[in-house]
């Protein structure tokens, strides 16, 4: 297997160009100063052009066809067989784009969030149009170039997110989904409301900070291998198993905005501190697909963040963090303030009901400004009819309509719907984990959070990038993706609620 082991070392180099890209991007959107922009976005390119060229050359296309011919006679399911699968599908992906787009892509999404963050402080959508007409157009260039049947080129942009999606079983899943959340969102409506006011009360900024660290160390973060960060939107990045960062931020007046934000991108810390010690370096210490990232984020934000045995747990340390606005808060109250269901403008800060249709919104303006049925100046217009449509409220402005998501200035086209495929994953994983392990749930009334964990490493961490997202599945839940699971869960807790059962 001499080939195939030269092949891994020379991945290893390429994959520490890939990492310091990384560095780069975490720190342009925590602590660069907007001034560095140009300058960041020359080294986003040049170091994107060296990490493309190493690993569509020649010399990685010869020790890839070696390593494949050594492994001809390996089990398909060994190690060697299974790395050579990820290698072979990335690099003929890879070697179909120009080196040319590939830094174009790299300046215009480094300069495109500078453009975006500015925007959006001012909810001026017409100073980003251009850029997302640029960002838009590059990724056309890059979905002929990857190639697409049947004339759905959100396919190519879908699948680069979430391996072997095809758009139209997003439409069928979403067709499906949609009937019960929008017929659930309106009983809950015409039920009575719940008082959430003890959310909005004063929360200082230092205070929250450390309340959510306090949190994300229980939930089993490790900040000797990670640390937590503030920025305009919050999002979590490796640079390999042993350096995660998670990021965060502030409303001193929504207590949620940090403290939920920072248990979701811990879900997909944790996800990235479980790869197996043995895969590090390797193409298979990664994730399955972003559906899969997500399903972790969504079950540790909402099955377990927003439960009452969480809180009943953690709200006396909370009081400790927030004496002045808690003191007067049982866990009860503050239970039912976390899940109030209530159509709001903020995709991240949707309540677990509505949030699935703001995903939708955007898959669906996403198709139509990528075909060219939707002119990018019509964006801000178009995408308050559709909150209209589905949330039955329209944003006061642009920063908290189409400009409040940092994705489309990264040209990440194709991601959104990954947040709803691993919301309804949430819940799958998290029955097939009671069924397999049914001493969780006492462990998690105690604020124990290790069985849980132990179970997630085993089965989805660990196996990294080793099956495409429905094989994962399919071994794990012993069945396909399913909604079920979801809106049984959905239908049980807010039923009870909202006294609809």
């Amino acid at each position: 297997m001499e080939n195939y082991q030269k092949l891994l070392a020379r991945l290893a180099e390429i994959g520490h160009v890939s990492s310091s890209l990384a560095v780069l991007g975490w720190d342009q959107q925590c602590y660069m100063p907007t001034g560095g922009a140009r300058e960041r976005a020359e080294q986003f390119a040049t170091l994107g052009k060296i990490a493309h060229e190493m690993f569509t050359g020649d010399e990685t296309r010869a020790l890839l066809e070696g390593a494949e011919s050594e492994a001809a006679g390996l089990a398909p399911e060994s190690d060697e067989r299974l790395t050579l699968r990820v290698v072979r599908r990335s690099f003929d992906q890879s070697s179909k784009l120009p080196t040319k787009l590939v830094q174009d892509l790299a300046k215009a999404e480094a300069i495109g969030h500078e453009v975006w963050v500015k925007a959006r402080e001012t909810s001026n959508f017409k100073a980003f149009a251009p850029t997302l007409e640029q960002l838009l157009d590059l990724s056309r260039q890059k979905a002929e170039h990857l190639g697409y049947e049947g004339g759905v080129l959100y396919d190519a942009l879908l699948d680069q997110f979430e391996p072997g999606m095809k758009t139209a079983e997003v439409e069928r899943v979403f067709g499906e989904l949609r009937p019960g959340l929008v017929g659930l969102v309106q009983e809950i409506a015409a039920a009575p409301q719940i008082d959430d006011s003890v959310l909005k009360r004063d929360y200082p900024e230092e205070n929250q900070k450390a309340f959510a660290d306090f949190l994300v160390a229980k939930l089993g973060f490790d900040f000797s291998r990670g640390r937590q960060d503030k920025a305009v939107h919050p999002f979590c990045t490796s640079f390999g198993r042993d350096d995660v960062r998670i990021t965060t931020r502030y409303d001193k007046n929504w207590l949620p905005c940090a403290i939920m934000g920072s248990i979701h991108e811990t879900g997909h810390a944790l996800y990235e501190q479980g790869f197996d010690a043995k895969d590090a370096d390797t193409p298979l210490a990664n994730a399955a697909g972003l559906g899969v990232h997500e399903s972790q984020s969504r079950l540790w934000e909402n099955i377990i963040g927003r439960s009452r045995n969480f809180w009943a747990v953690y709200l006396p340390e909370a009081k400790k963090h927030f004496k002045a606005s808690l003191k007067d808060v049982d866990v009860e109250t503050f239970y039912r303030a976390i899940n109030k269901v209530e159509p709001s403008t903020i995709r991240v800060e949707a309540d677990e009901v509505t949030y699935n249709l703001h995903i939708m919104l955007r898959f669906e303006l996403e198709k139509q400004m990528l075909s060219g049925q939707l002119a990018v100046k019509d964006v801000p217009e178009a995408w308050n009819a559709k909150m209209q449509e589905y949330l039955g409220i329209q944003p006061s402005d642009d920063a908290h309509g189409c400009l409040q998501d940092v994705h489309w200035s990264g040209g990440m086209f194709g991601y959104f719907p990954t947040y709803a495929l691993g919301t309804l994953l949430s819940a799958q994983l998290y029955d097939k984990a009671l069924r397999d392990e049914p001493g969780i749930e006492a462990e998690l009334s105690r604020g124990d959070f290790g069985s849980l964990l132990n179970w997630l490493r085993e089965n989805v961490h660990k196996p990294g990038a080793r099956y495409l997202p429905a094989e994962l599945v399919e071994r794990v839940c012993g069945e396909p993706a399913q909604s079920r699971s979801y809106l049984s869960y959905l239908r049980g807790k807010f039923g009870q609620l909202y006294g609809l059962n």
